[in-house]
This record gives C-alpha cells, structure tokens and sequence, in this order.
C-alpha cells in the first residue's frame, strides 16, 4: 500500500500546528496561567518551549520522516531486535488514553455551544456545570459526537481528512479569537486583566511552576505521544523540518497567548478569580460572557473555537493509532478509525462516569478523568519525550537526527541541538517529572 505524503509545506505545517492547537492553549494554558501567577508562568513556559520542547519536535519529526513509518515502527526500523520499540508503543498508548478523556471535555465544550443560546445573567453557572458533567445521557451523546467527527475526519485520509479540514479549521479560529481578543479588550476593567498577564511577579514562582510550564510544553505541543513522528512520516524530502517546527511553535504559542488576552481582561474586568482553575473555561467565562453586550453571541463564537481547536488535535492523537495499525497489520485506514474510535470512546466512559456513577472512585484524591489526566501529563509525556531524546541523541545519533533535519532548509541546527538533545533535555524534564510525582505522592 502507497503511504500518503502531505501535499505541500503549508498542508503539513497547518496539520502539524492544528495537532499542537487544542484544548491546551483555549482551555489549559488560561487556567494553567491564572493559577501560577500569570506573566511569570508566560516567561517559563516560553523558556521550556524553546529549550526543550523545540529539540524534541524536531528530533520526532526527523525519526517519523527519516522512517516512514509509526511510532513503533520507527524505533523498530533504526532499532530492530532491541526494547526501543516499546518507546513508540508509549506513545501510542499516550495518546490512545489522552483521547479518551480529551473527547470528554471536548464535548463539554459542544454542549455549550448550543447551551451558549440560553444564558442569561440569572444562571447559576456552578450548578449548571455540575448538573452537566453530573448527568448520565448529556456527557455521553456529545463525547460520542466529538468522537464520531474525529473518526470520520481520520477515516478519509491525509489528504482528503486531514490536510482538507485543516486548511479551512485553522484560519476561522484565528478569526474568532481576534474576535473576541477586540471585544475583551474593549471592556472597562480590561487593564487590570492586562496587568496580571503581562507584568511579571518573581515571587509567584515555586516548582510547581516550572514543573506545570514543562507539563504544558508537552501537552501542547503533542510531544511524547507519538503524533509528530506520525505527522513526520507523511512528510517528503524536499521540505523543511527546522523551518516548520518554528512555524509549529510560533503558531501553537500565539494561539495560547491570544487565549489569554481574550481571557484575562475580561475576568478582571468584572471582577473573577484568574485562578478558579479548569472551571474557567465553563463557569468563570459563561458568567462573564452575560455580562457582556451581544454576550450570548461571543459565548457561541468561543466554544465553537474550544471545539474546532479541540478537533484538530483530536485526529493527530486519534492517527496515531490509526497508522499503526495501518502500517504494521496492514488494516484499511476506515477500518482501524472506526474501530479505534469506538474503543477509545469507551475508554473514555469511566472518566466521564466519574462525576456521577463512578463519583466514589479516586485515586490519589483524584477522580476518574483528572487521574487519567495525572498518569497522561506527568508520567506518559515526560517519559516518552525523556526516552525519545536520548535515543535520538544517543542510539540513532543527535548528528544523524541533524542531517536530516537540515535537509533543504536555511535554518541548521547543530551543536546547541545536540547539547540540548542528549543532556540537558532528558535532565530537565526528568528531575521535573521526578518533583511532581513526589509532590503529589506526598
């Protein structure tokens, strides 16, 4: 079977970039940010992006074009007979699990489009939330729609599923966010929120805040689940792998700070808490919207881009495990998404469960779906992007892993890269994972 290739540059950096944007910038980062002090978390959460998440996006780029293959595959063709091919199953499993739980919050965030048309300023937003998540029938329907769309999407292809949606997904979510960036911004109060954004304070910073930048960089730039070596193996020769991870990133981190200006001038300006954590996409900013001339509009128009950005990272987690099988069971590609999408979706049940049925569950004082989020963020990533640089840097060589990386492009990486790859990389990012599986263990 002939494996598809993007058909050009901007196709694969608007797949790649949409993989990279997702629920991470529109519904992490903001809360994310509000809880670590705003500005200061900005400034290392810049600092992780560039040190370690951009060696490793090239490194799994490089390894899934140099390849041709699937995560597994690839570490099993630069490494047969050997336990390296483990590394890719991880990340196979990574973002298997994350989509099970991503599509549930996904499907919050469909909902509230539709409940976006009822709010007014007598709503009990807590409450309604709660009810939401709370119910049985509700959480279930829409995280099986949102499944439904990703397996359809992956179902037809590279070209036709991934690289078609995208082209049209990702400049209507630029469009909605400068949308309501300019009518944030507008509010009186606004300044307040700008203050908290942009003026770093020193003191706000702890190694929750490094370890929760960290955790950040790989959540939103899909590193250590295997999706950018898959994206890399559909990517010819001729183009550039240093160029586009830029691209990838500089996209990826507007997005997210676009979010926050969106975000923050509006919660301050009528007087929320930036650090009321993941319920500020759903309780924080509805009560906000109300307040808001034209509210009930810039509501829809917000979780219409929670979900559009949730989409088009939910078919990279979702082709993960698609070419997999694919690749090494020689599956039809309608078939293994259909399957696969059916599995993940019930994999994704006990999650949503665990705010009703299953609301006596916890582990480590976590319930179901932020347990899975947990094991996800601060094991499975931080692993997989820990053992995937040291076996570029090490087993396949940081100076192959730059051959080909600097194939036809302007932008040559070399010694800081291979620095970076083979110590400071896998160092930093294990004595971070290390911290927070003590502290939560503690």
């Amino acid at each position: 079977m002939e494996r598809e290739n993007w058909t050009s540059r901007l196709g694969f950096i608007l797949a790649a970039s949409g993989s990279a944007i997702g629920l991470g910038n529109i519904w992490r980062f903001p809360f994310v940010t509000g809880t670590n002090g705003g500005a200061i978390f900005i400034l290392i959460y810049l600092a992780a992006i560039t040190l370690l998440g951009y060696p490793i996006l090239v490194s799994e780029m490089s390894l899934g074009r140099t390849t041709a293959k699937n995560p597994i595959g690839a570490f099993k063709k630069i490494a047969p007979n050997t336990g390296w091919p483990l590394v890719g199953a991880l990340g196979v499993l990574s973002g298997f699990v994350i989509l099970s739980y991503y599509s549930v919050v996904a499907g919050w965030g469909m909902s509230y489009i539709f409940k976006s048309l009822t709010f007014t300023a007598n709503n009990n937003f807590p409450q309604l939330f709660e009810q939401h998540i709370g119910s049985l029938v509700q959480p279930i329907f829409w995280h099986g729609v949102f499944m439904l769309l990703t397996v359809v999407v992956i179902g037809a292809g590279i070209v036709n599923g991934i690289q078609k949606l995208v082209k049209y997904l990702m400049p209507i979510l630029f469009i909605i966010i400068i949308l309501l960036i300019f009518r944030s911004l507008t509010l009186n109060g606004a300044a307040r929120g700008l203050s908290f954004y942009l003026k770093p304070d020193f003191s706000e910073i702890t190694l929750q805040t490094f370890a929760d930048a960290i955790s950040q960089a790989f959540f939103t730039l899909s590193l250590g689940m295997g999706a950018m070596i898959t994206y890399g193996s559909y990517l010819n020769k001729k183009e550039s792998i240093t160029e586009s991870a830029v691209y990838v990133i500089i996209f990826d981190t507007l997005v997210a700070l676009l979010a926050g200006f969106a975000i923050f001038p509006a919660v301050f300006s009528f007087g929320f808490d930036p650090a009321s954590g993941p319920g500020l996409t759903f309780i924080t900013l509805p009560a906000v919207f109300t307040k808001m001339p034209f509210g009930n509009f810039f509501s829809l128009i917000f979780f219409v881009l929670l979900t559009i950005a949730a989409l088009t990272s939910s078919i990279s987690m979702l082709e993960v495990v698609v070419a997999f099988l694919v690749d090494e069971y020689s599956w039809s590609r309608k078939k293994a998404s259909y399957l696969v999408g059916l599995l993940i979706f019930l994999v994704g049940i006990p999650p949503l469960l665990g705010y009703s049925k299953l609301a006596t569950i916890n582990f480590l004082g976590m319930n179901l779906l932020d347990s899975y989020d947990w094991i996800t963020n601060t094991i499975f990533l931080p692993a997989g992007g820990i053992l995937t640089a040291i076996f570029v840097g090490h087993i396949w060589g940081s100076k192959q892993a730059a051959i080909e990386a600097n194939q036809n492009s302007r932008l040559k990486i070399g010694l800081i890269y291979e620095i970076l790859l083979k110590y400071i990389v896998p160092l930093a990012v294990l004595a971070i994972m290390l911290i927070s599986i003590w502290k939560t263990l503690s």
